[in-house]
């Protein structure tokens, strides 16, 4: 059987990379007495994936591992066993079967939802005025920057990939942003280039960033149908 588990990873654990956070759940997994189904071979493993590491620094109330299990409690009873053995400042907060034909997790992310804010050092001083230029930032057809990447930089259209975009009263950015395989940015990116068009920097470690969601695509490329990765299982009573 399939499983997602959807999970907060908060406070200090925000500077646990993602390779050690893998190990963590591999012994959460043996700990909360999951009966986790291992590859065979010479060398066998628990079968788990996550579905988009989260950056070094970044909280999160909307990560995901998929597993696959050979047994299985109700949601409830599992999320008890795994929330009674992780860490305080992790927090398993659903349990959901998946379809047997279910494709993993890491291969169908398209998006995520972030909240950013600046930190007090670094807010704008003129708030009003930064929120307010968000929207006709949006309104343009093209956003044109250069990304670097492991071949150099190359020009690309920042737009398409920027899906919401938003200033809250509280100070806040709320951003539904491209993540994934196929195209992949990142909140500060977005941050960085809107500050750019007013003539502004955006100082390194200046902002806050905590992802909320994680969403894959039942639609197209051209034509997007973005779901929370939840909602491709459902609840086991």
């Amino acid at each position: 059987m399939k499983i997602r588990i959807k999970f907060a990873k908060e406070g200090t654990m925000k500077f646990i990379g993602h390779l050690d956070i893998m190990r963590y759940f591999q012994k959460v997994m043996r700990r909360a007495d999951v009966n986790i189904r291992y590859s065979g071979g010479f060398s066998p493993h628990q079968i788990m994936s996550f579905a988009a590491p989260l950056g070094v620094g970044m909280e999160s109330r909307g990560e995901y591992v998929d597993i696959e299990v050979l047994s299985t409690d109700s949601s409830i009873e599992m999320m008890r066993r795994i929330n009674a053995v992780i860490g305080e400042e992790m927090e398993v907060l659903s349990y959901r079967l998946l379809p047997d034909d279910a494709a993993n997790a890491m291969s169908i992310v398209a998006a995520a939802d972030y909240i950013v804010s600046f930190r007090d050092a670094y807010a704008p001083s003129d708030w009003d005025g930064f929120a307010s230029g968000l929207q006709s930032f949006l309104n343009e057809e093209e956003i044109m920057i250069l990304k670097k990447t492991k071949k150099g930089e190359k020009e690309m259209n920042l737009r398409p990939l920027i899906y919401e975009l938003t200033a809250e009263e509280d100070h806040r950015i709320r951003m539904k942003i491209a993540t994934g395989s196929a195209a992949n940015i990142k909140p500060d990116l977005v941050i960085r280039t809107y500050m750019e068009t007013r003539g502004e920097t955006l100082a390194e470690f200046a902002l806050k960033v905590t992802r909320t969601e994680v969403y894959g695509n039942r639609g197209t490329t051209e034509h997007p149908d973005l779901c929370p990765l939840a909602d491709f299982g459902e609840d086991i009573e």
